[in-house]
């Protein structure tokens, strides 16, 4: 897909608007420090718990989401760049980044299930293919531990494509989530196609449920039709008890959020394999 943000050469950023100029040199320094943070192999995963039900004790997996971090150490917020690079290889770079990490995770930590974020677009980086074909030719049984996190609108850019790579992937155990359920204009009829594992409803619609009327109304909604499919239903950014009660009630199955636990480089199943090394 073509780049459709101006460059310097095509706009005079500085002279056109001071705003628009800000934003594109901060825009320009962040995505520098991410390429160099990949380069130099400063980025890592931190893992926040899903949930069975609104036990914390029962946790069906986790979600790995990537860091980068800059010269300092520190994180560079994922909002700062994440956007920015969606139609860049620089995007593909770090969801390359991401899916090693969570492949090493899932080989150092037989006991566990984890999720990783891509895009469609990642179906035609040959470095991603590769990382993925490599590793689970490696190590087979890596593949039923392993879900792949898509979100809505990304399964629509390129719907027949993602479609395709499901149903290869799926056929060797992989399993699929789909991300921000209820965000996009997905159609029901699209739903069923995809024929996502798990459907994660989006956190607009969780968070204040128990006293948001419609809320309470969308995710009903969402969670029917999830049941019709016979979906697996994750609650996303569960914050409170008082939601966390409102969607057991409701029926979902699983839930993330703060109210479990915030995402951490140090999980607990880290700390299991490092005891057991010692």
């Amino acid at each position: 897909m073509p780049d459709d943000k101006p460059h310097r050469a095509d706009v005079d950023w500085q002279n056109s608007s001071p705003l628009a100029f800000t934003v594109f040199e901060n825009d320009g320094q962040t995505l520098t420090l991410v390429r160099e943070a990949l380069r130099q192999g400063r980025v890592l995963l931190a893992f926040q718990p899903v949930v069975v039900g609104m036990d914390a004790d029962r946790i069906g997996f986790y979600e790995g989401l990537i860091r980068v971090l800059g010269k300092t150490g520190r994180p560079i917020p994922a909002r700062a760049f994440l956007g920015a690079v969606e139609a860049h290889e620089l995007g593909r770079e770090i969801a390359c980044a991401s899916l090693a990490l969570g492949l090493r995770t899932l080989i150092d930590n037989p006991g566990i299930r984890l999720s990783i974020n891509m895009s469609a677009r990642s179906i035609g980086y040959p470095k991603w293919i590769r990382i993925l074909r490599s590793h689970l030719s490696e190590n087979p049984t890596l593949a039923e531990r392993l879900i792949l996190e898509v979100t809505e609108d990304s399964t629509r850019q390129l719907p027949e494509i993602v479609t395709a790579f499901m149903r290869l992937w799926r056929a060797k155990g992989v399993s699929f989530a789909m991300d921000d359920y209820g965000a996009g204009q997905i159609s029901i009829p699209q739903l069923h196609a995809f024929d996502f594992d798990i459907l994660k409803i989006d956190g607009k619609f969780t968070r204040k449920i128990h006293t948001n009327p419609g809320n309470q109304e969308i995710t009903a909604a969402l969670l029917s039709v999830a049941k019709q499919f016979d979906r697996l239903c994750v609650a996303e950014a569960v914050e409170t008890g008082d939601e966390a009660r409102w969607l057991a009630a409701l029926g979902v199955d699983m839930m993330q959020g703060y109210a479990f636990g915030a995402p951490t480089v140090k999980p607990e199943f880290k700390s299991v394999v490092m005891r057991r090394s010692a």
